[in-house]
């Protein structure tokens, strides 16, 4: 399945650079406009293979209380940042992409700083579990959290920028990262759901017992947190 989906992913790339080639041509918008919606396949297609931190979300929204409208939200935050980090780093930044942040496709300034926040965020996760007072969550946290674990630049993005300027066409490539950007949202949000509800159901099974539920929440939490910290340690040393 997964060199399925990067054969895909392929095809629709090549196709999007002869329609960029088009465009810069003299062609117009009206056949880059059609094809354009392709490019919510093509993220999507790109959003489940393995990265984009889909189990980075998955488990912080198992430890968070977030609802579905705020867990939406998380996810929408991680896909635009994931994105327009790749579109920013494109029209700001090219010339300095392969001293400053790494080789093309890669910026691996941004993945530790990524890191090192979601770990923060993790250790936060792992105070507040443990603590025995009752406490609030903030809800400013999970957008915070979906702009931290957006930080890492989307590298197909990023390959299809610099196609886009190289032919003079940046607009082309903007309006492929937005097209692109709706694809990778879908696939994050249903990862988003699936967490929300699934951690609903298992609420709803002991809700009648407010102790186990007390300490079933706090355990999840904990856990969750626990795993942010070891995902960003792991990554930092692994580099």
């Amino acid at each position: 399945m997964l060199q399925d989906l990067i054969s895909f992913q392929r095809e629709i790339y090549l196709a999007f650079a002869n329609q960029i080639t088009a465009f810069a041509n003299g062609g117009g918008w009206g056949a880059f406009l059609v094809y354009l919606p392709m490019g919510i396949l093509f993220g999507a297609a790109h959003a489940m293979t393995p990265g984009h931190s889909k189990a980075v979300l998955a488990t912080y929204l198992a430890g968070s209380p977030s609802g579905l409208v705020r867990g939406l939200g998380v996810s929408l935050a991680l896909s635009f940042t994931h994105v327009t980090m790749s579109v920013i780093i494109a029209l700001l930044a090219l010339p300095l992409v392969s001293i400053s942040l790494g080789s093309v496709g890669r910026a691996p300034m941004l993945e530790d700083v990524s890191r090192g926040l979601l770990g923060l965020i993790g250790l936060w996760m792992l105070y507040r579990a443990f603590r025995h007072r009752p406490h609030q969550h903030d809800h400013g946290e999970g957008m915070a959290f979906g702009f931290m674990a957006g930080l890492i630049p989307c590298p197909l993005t990023l390959f299809v920028m610099t196609f886009a300027i190289s032919r003079g066409v940046p607009e082309a490539g903007v309006a492929f990262a937005v097209t692109m950007m709706i694809g990778v949202a879908l696939v994050l949000s249903l990862v988003a759901v699936a967490t929300i509800l699934f951690r609903k159901r298992v609420v709803h099974l002991i809700e009648g017992r407010p102790l186990l539920l007390d300490r079933i929440t706090r355990a999840i939490e904990g856990i969750a947190g626990l795993l942010l910290t070891t995902i960003a340690v792991r990554e930092l040393i692994w580099r």
